[in-house]
């Protein structure tokens, strides 16, 4: 128990519960904001009065998410400067000033136009509206843009020096455009939207396996999947791309991802790891499966690679990542469930083609109405695994090969960190477990089918009067029709 002692330690534990807890919502929110703009665009289109209330439906989950993202977020940031203040002031004039846009850009606008998406429907032009649901999904996203830029930054930093302890940026757009920033933002935004399908889907497969409103909720599962076909095999492409800039920038890294303790000399091939238990303080594997040559193709589609992989070895254990048994599995669990969700997508795909979909057939696929429920969590599994991958793999730099993360935390009393830590882990298990609450109540009480259908509705003077009392001329079109 000597860590409860350490200030930084505790400032890390706190940082990466806040972190974790925060991420589940807004990966939601983000994702779903999209489902929503397709949605309304069909409702628009079609004038079909079921995607219309797709669109009502979906929305409450994610006002729900959106509530508690917002306050949880704000927590997470306000730590760079209570237990990161050394770090704010090194990395401030950059860091800062793109945190600062995902505040007032992306948070901004969201938040500006949330209440037009939600109860504007029969009080604005649907043009409007649907502009309204566009800015609000613009707006989420905007904010995977300007977090991802910061954190890419700390993992590739460029565009600047350090002089006299601070970094001096000499050129902004190739800070904001570092090398990991692409792959990174693109990576995070597949994620977010493939996790919210799955999520949706899961929710629809369970509204189908209890046969109430088959019929409409196959409607939203045959979407996702329209979507997630393209999606899925996107998401590994690009986490493959990913893996390839580790390989050239992050060695160390690569290293703890792959549990590989010697290194394997340039042109020589090399074996991936399937699966293995690390052993640090022996800095071998107990045991391992391992896929010869395979590591060769996985980093650059040919068996001789043109640069060495480095083993851990290579560096002082001061130097390199801890908690490899961490970063490798986290690694592995992130994989397994992108192949699972590429696979599901396939299947799914299969059974649409053979008309096993159609309202009349889909309640019968109870299987792969499991499948679907049981795929709705793993999203948020894949994205959380990832998130530990790309922060503790960058250990022990917070600036990857510019500060350390011991040198970059506040000197705080032990004891004030691990109350403030004991008061984020009461309030965010209560926050946690009203959202399971609300979310279940909404799926519980399930979609309104009843709701008016705006520009369809019958006027309520046509229902209350009897019939005879209008002249055939006189009466609300709606009635006449």
């Amino acid at each position: 128990m000597e860590f409860l002692s350490d200030s930084v330690v505790l400032s890390r534990m706190q940082f990466a519960l806040t972190a974790i807890f925060h991420i589940l919502w807004p990966v939601l929110t983000t994702g779903m904001g999209i489902y929503l703009v397709i949605i309304e665009g069909l409702w628009l289109k079609t004038r079909n009065p079921d995607y219309y209330l797709h669109a009502r439906f979906w929305s409450k989950f994610y006002v729900l998410n959106f509530g508690i993202g917002v306050a949880t977020g704000i927590p997470m940031e306000f730590q760079f400067g209570t237990n990161w203040a050394p770090f704010s002031e090194a990395v401030g004039n950059f860091f800062g000033s793109v945190i600062g846009f995902e505040a007032s850009w992306a948070f901004m606008l969201e938040a500006a136009f949330l209440g037009i998406m939600l109860f504007g429907w029969e009080r604005v032009n649907p043009a409007v509206h649907y502009l309204s649901t566009i800015l609000v999904a613009v707006g989420a996203n905007l904010s995977t843009l300007w977090i991802l830029t910061a954190n890419s930054w700390m993992q590739t930093p460029a565009g600047g020096e350090m002089v006299n302890g601070k970094f001096v940026v000499n050129d902004y757009f190739q800070a904001m455009f570092n090398p990991f920033m692409a792959n990174s933002v693109l990576h995070m935004f597949f994620a977010t939207l493939e996790t919210s399908l799955f999520v949706i889907g899961g929710i629809s497969a369970w509204y189908i396996l209890q046969k109430r409103h088959p019929a409409f909720f196959s409607q939203s599962l045959k979407i996702v999947l329209a979507v997630a076909i393209a999606v899925a095999p996107l998401q590994i492409y690009i986490g493959h791309l990913s893996g390839e800039q580790v390989y050239h920038y992050q060695p160390t890294k690569l290293a703890a991802m792959e549990a590989q303790w010697e290194s394997t000399p340039a042109g020589q091939p090399a074996d991936w790891s399937l699966i293995a238990l690390p052993n640090e303080t022996a800095q071998k594997n107990d045991w391992e499966i391992t896929i010869p040559n395979a590591l060769g193709y996985i980093l650059e589609f040919k068996q001789n690679l043109s640069q060495p992989v480095r083993g851990l070895k290579e560096w002082k254990p001061e130097d390199r990542p801890h908690l490899v048994g961490l970063i490798y599995y986290a690694f592995r669990v992130m994989i397994a469930i992108g192949f699972f969700f590429a696979g599901l997508m396939l299947l799914s795909t299969l059974q649409w083609l053979r008309g096993k979909l159609s309202a009349k057939n889909i309640t019968q696929q109870r299987w792969l109405m499991l499948a679907w429920i049981f795929a709705a969590p793993l999203g948020y599994i894949a994205v959380e695994s990832g998130w530990i991958v790309r922060c503790v793999g960058r250990q022990p730099w917070i600036l990857y090969g510019q500060i350390r993360t011991i040198d970059a935390a506040s000197r705080l009393p032990a004891s004030n960190v691990l109350v403030s830590l004991t008061s984020f882990a009461i309030v965010y298990s209560l926050l946690f477990i009203a959202a399971m609450y609300f979310g279940s109540r909404i799926i519980r009480k399930g979609p309104n089918l009843e709701l008016p259908i705006p520009g369809t509705e019958i006027t309520k003077a046509a229902v209350d009067t009897t019939p005879g009392e209008f002249q055939p001329d006189e009466r609300p079109v709606e009635a006449q029709q």
